[in-house]
Parts: C-alpha cells; sequence; structure tokens
C-alpha cells in the first residue's frame, strides 16, 4: 500500500481527484491539517477488510489458529480438499 499525502486545502481543492486516486490505486492519501490530528483517505472496502482482520485477529487464539493455517499454506506441505472433504471433516 502507499502512502501519499496532502494539505488540507489542496484536499479540498482536488477531492474528487483524491477520491478516484485512492479507490482506482488502493493508495491511502494523509490529509495534513493545521493544529489538528491528520486524517486518512481510504477506500471504504480496505478499511473493512482492514478492521476485519484486526477484528479476527484479537483473540489469541483465532490468530493462532489463522498464522498457523497461513505457514502451513505457504509450505505447500497439504494437499487440496474439495468442499465435501472439508465439510466432512468439519462435521466428523
Amino acid at each position: 500500500m502507499i502512502y501519499d499525502s496532502t494539505n488540507l486545502t489542496q484536499a479540498s481543492v482536488n477531492l474528487a481527484k483524491l477520491c478516484d486516486q485512492v479507490v482506482d490505486d488502493r493508495d491511502v492519501v494523509i490529509i495534513n491539517r493545521p493544529n489538528s490530528e491528520n486524517v486518512a483517505l481510504i477506500a471504504a472496502d480496505e478499511l473493512e477488510s482492514l478492521m476485519e482482520t484486526a477484528h479476527l485477529l484479537s483473540s489469541p487464539k483465532n490468530a493462532i489458529r489463522l498464522l498457523t493455517a497461513l505457514q502451513e499454506s505457504n509450505q505447500k506441505t497439504l494437499k487440496p480438499q474439495s468442499v465435501s472433504e472439508l465439510h466432512q471433516a468439519l462435521l466428523g
């Protein structure tokens, strides 16, 4: 993800263009505001994805499970399974 920045005046003048840039390029634009905290302009679906990831990783048990699955996937040691095989494995 690429971060760009602009000041509040330029952001307000170019808001439509900035919105298109954020959505089209999956960029995040930091808007620097004088005498106030900066804010970020981010595509709504990117924010939703980040929040969902944070939620899934907020439980230590779930985080370990997900990270273990990611490691196993990256090692490519697991054999592919069909949906019915996965369903059976979950139901016992």
